[in-house]
């Protein structure tokens, strides 16, 4: 009896073995699912407080979404004014009038001069028998002439009517048009629908989405730019222009928000090569108004990261008529590592609005 008391021991079953579990140097759990940061992709660089990486990327695409639908909406009301406006425009159009008072006056002046001799050869067949028959002759003639047109006419009353009976149908079959295509386009919608929720369902498709940088408190939201959309700088530089202003809390967890327009490997070479066309955007040679600028340099989970042989190569790029200053920079190059990543962006007046710290400047506290 006793031996059958005793617990049952989980050697023998497989199923009941523990599995070890891997854990990161911040002795956190690896996060399965998400995809890591690569170079060549182009967003967001954002941080958070440490262990709130998932609600801070959550948070991050809700808060840029909106302000990428703000920005959308401003475009194209943009253009529908434009539009609205060259279609309310007057057309000068010459009116014609088909008939006139000179034209009544002239008739008349014939219907009179028509009763005067009707009248003079009524008299002169009196006198004269023989012109009676002539005048009885074209009477005949006018009550005939007479008979054919109220025939004629009947004749195109009735082409009238048919001609009427074509148009109603012809406008039938055109409403009958309408109501097919109007059904076609209800189908177009409702794929357009479709189309959009399996983008939403595919990670790989949608405009937004976090990766994983693999550093503790720093979080990077992707976005898949198209033509006409606005780029990251324009999204960044709105969020953060408007919590200025307002003071209206955006977000829990978001402390920074950059944005990054160019991504590579963390190396002098290939820092150099990768920013070339983000300084020919921003900093061109042949302006009437030079920038002054500063770099900012960070790194995270990269010991060998020399910063300075970093903030040399950056500004060294940047053409000569730009000039370096540390304390009042009109644009700001930032130069952001994470591992073995480089993200690359320019801000403009950082120093004045927070470092683009969504925090501080939506707190209580600061005036």
């Amino acid at each position: 009896m006793g031996t059958d008391n005793k617990p049952k021991s989980g050697t023998g079953n497989p199923d009941n073995k523990k599995r070890k579990q891997q854990y990161r140097p911040n002795n956190k759990a690896v996060k399965k699912g998400s995809y890591p940061l690569r170079p060549g992709v182009q967003g967001f660089f954002i941080t958070c407080d440490g262990g709130r990486e998932r609600q801070a990327s959550q948070e991050a695409v809700q808060v840029i979404e909106s302000f990428y639908e703000e920005l959308l909406e401003g475009k194209d009301s943009d253009v529908k004014h434009k539009v609205s406006v060259s279609q309310n425009k007057p057309t000068n159009k010459k009116i014609k009038f088909t008939y006139s008072d000179s034209e009544d006056d002239n008739n008349n002046e014939e219907d009179e001069n028509n009763e005067k001799v009707d009248k003079d050869s009524l008299v002169s067949n009196e006198k004269n028998p023989e012109n009676t028959i002539s005048v009885k002759k074209v009477e005949n003639e006018r009550n005939e002439k007479v008979e054919e047109d109220d025939k004629n006419g009947v004749e195109d009353d009735e082409t009238e009517k048919q001609q009427e009976k074509k148009q109603r149908v012809e406008t039938s079959d055109l409403k009958c048009e309408e109501v097919v295509k109007s059904k076609v386009e209800e189908k177009s919608v409702d794929k357009l629908i479709e189309d959009e929720l399996e983008e939403l369902k595919d990670k790989s498709k949608r405009r937004f989405n976090y990766l994983d940088s693999g550093c503790n408190g720093v979080v990077f939201v992707q976005m898949r730019k198209r033509d006409e959309d606005p780029s990251p700088k324009e999204i960044a530089q709105r969020m953060i222009t408007t919590a200025a202003e307002t003071r209206k809390h955006m977000a829990r967890f978001i402390l920074r928000i950059l944005p990054i327009e160019v991504s590579c490997y963390a190396s002098e070479e290939e820092i150099s090569r990768a920013i070339k066309p983000l300084i020919a955007q921003y900093f061109p040679k042949e302006t009437e108004t030079p920038y002054k600028f500063a770099v900012l340099c960070e790194a995270r989970a990269n010991s060998g990261f020399e910063k300075m042989k970093i903030i040399d190569a950056v500004a060294k790029s940047v053409p000569e008529p730009h000039k370096v200053d540390l304390t009042n920079p009109e644009r700001t190059i930032v130069v952001q590592i994470a591992k073995t990543v480089c993200c690359i962006g320019v801000v403009e007046k950082y120093k004045e609005l927070a470092k683009y710290n969504l925090r501080q400047l939506t707190s209580s506290s600061k005036q």
